[in-house]
């Protein structure tokens, strides 16, 4: 006859051990997620004519622009530098952070959101 709320074969023991693996992981996600909030991380477009740089809590916090791009009469390519600028910026805080999230979960597929 078996246990009431157990499981055949040794399970609540493997059950613990996969408990505390989970919340091995999750301290680690907690603790990458902290040290990615610390770092900045900078992009720049137009051959560095301008500079952004954000944080790795995805706000910008310094904006570089050379003078000779200044242009009153083309200010739709500054913008478009900006633009080009920032958006790379956040696109390397999404690669740090998948690559941290890859090396935790070993290549399990276990990203943003778990396929369970």
């Amino acid at each position: 006859m078996a246990k009431r709320g157990g499981f055949p074969g040794g399970m609540p023991g493997n059950m613990n051990n996969l408990m505390k693996q989970a919340q091995k992981m999750q301290k680690q996600m907690e603790e990458n997620q902290r040290a990615l909030e610390e770092k900045e991380f900078t992009a720049s477009a137009g051959g560095g004519a301008v500079e952004v740089t954000i944080s790795g809590k995805k706000v910008v916090t310094a904006v570089k622009i050379q003078e000779e791009v200044v242009d009153p009469d083309d200010i739709e390519m500054l913008e478009d530098l900006i633009m080009a600028a920032t958006n790379e910026a956040l696109r390397k805080v999404e690669e740090e952070a998948s690559a941290a999230m890859s090396k935790l979960t070993g290549g399990m597929g276990l990203g943003g959101g778990f396929p369970f």
